[in-house]
């Protein structure tokens, strides 16, 4: 038997969980509900168009509601579909405070309904792949990891550039690569130092710099820029970089690409010769002995974003947990605050000591 969804919200994303969803065995988009007309003009046949999310709650063939709404619009919509007695799955970020998303989870329970959050990035295969060298221990002690997107024209859109929707792109982005960040590493955070800016928009971050001190020794920086100008071919730019006692790799672009670098022997110390180079002469920074330095392919994870639905489905039948719970993305929201507190103070702040 096939879910039957909802979705709240036929804009950018909406459009993009119809696409999917359709195309799903064991899913079906039953109805799609959006207060503006046009974007219910190319709805596909056989899904019923709804004028008011409270007219696709009601419609007693949905089972479960798809929040795809601007994200101020997330709290109420949750409680409305949970009080009707529907399944409950939200776009990130799930709620613009702790507060709003406590009442949520609460709703959820006493309604007896599930309620999960669509965090599909933990299924980005450059996200994967670094968290399979992470979690394998092939580097050793880690120490350092950057997980960096990097845009080149400056744009943001929609409702996106103003406050009082939700916009910002610590709200759109940073929710996801926080997401990544504390589902690999299994750690409390016990600082965080952050930069966030507004460089061109005017109401909201388009930039941010985090740090995150984690009680098992590793650094994680989340960075992200809309502004970097650039000439080159690509519009954006995706970036890991994972560094341990006992190697190092990268994983580079959403159709991603790395390798994974090692040492046949450690070198605590350098030879005195000196090497020239462009900068001058160094020895530190010379090229290392011949044989030293192993490079090898990384292999790319093969998952995508279809896979959240697949845990989605096995998770409704009672087969398997969900795979993001509600806790997780407490701790991100929890964290994006402490994220806003260290950026306005200009100095680190403690977490989770």
């Amino acid at each position: 038997m096939s879910i039957a969804f909802g979705i709240i919200g036929h804009g950018f994303m909406g459009h993009e969980h119809e696409a999917m969803l359709t195309d799903m065995p064991g899913i079906r988009v039953a109805a799609i509900a959006d207060r503006d007309p046009a974007q219910l003009l190319d709805v596909r046949e056989g899904i019923r168009r709804y004028a008011s999310a409270d007219e696709l709650i009601a419609d007693p063939e949905v089972q479960s509601v798809l929040i795809a709404a601007n994200n101020n619009q997330h709290h109420d919509l949750v409680l409305k579909a949970a009080r009707a007695g529907k399944h409950v799955l939200c776009e990130k970020p799930v709620a613009m405070s702790v507060a709003e998303l406590d009442e949520m989870e609460r709703v959820c329970r006493e309604n007896g309904v599930t309620f999960t959050v669509h965090h599909q990035r933990r299924f980005d295969p450059d996200f994967r792949t670094i968290k399979d060298v992470y979690d394998s221990g092939t580097l050793g002690q880690v120490y350092s990891i950057q997980n960096c997107l990097y845009g080149f024209n400056g744009n943001m859109h929609d409702w996106h550039v103003f406050v009082k929707e939700g916009g910002g792109m610590l709200y759109d982005w940073g929710v996801h690569l926080l997401d990544q960040m504390l589902w690999m590493i299994d750690a409390k955070v016990n600082t965080v130092f952050a930069d966030v800016r507004n460089v061109i928009n005017a109401e909201v971050d388009d930039y941010f710099q985090i740090l995150l001190r984690f009680s098992n020794g590793v650094t994680g920086e989340v960075k992200l820029g809309t502004y970097y100008l650039s000439d080159r071919e690509k519009w954006f730019e995706r970036h890991w970089f994972i560094a341990g006692n006992k190697g190092t790799a990268y994983v580079d672009g959403f159709s991603p690409k790395g390798k994974l670098c090692r040492t046949t022997r450690l070198l605590t110390n350098v030879s005195g010769q000196r090497t020239m180079t462009a900068a001058g002469p160094t020895r530190s920074f010379g090229p290392p002995p011949g044989g030293v330095l192993v490079t090898e392919e990384l292999p790319i994870a093969c998952t995508g974003h279809r896979d959240f639905f697949e845990n989605y489905k096995r998770a409704l039948a009672g087969q398997e947990p969900f795979l993001v719970q509600i806790p997780q993305t407490r701790r991100v929201l929890r964290l994006m605050d402490a994220v806003r507190e260290s950026a306005a103070a200009g100095r680190s702040v403690p977490f989770e000591e």
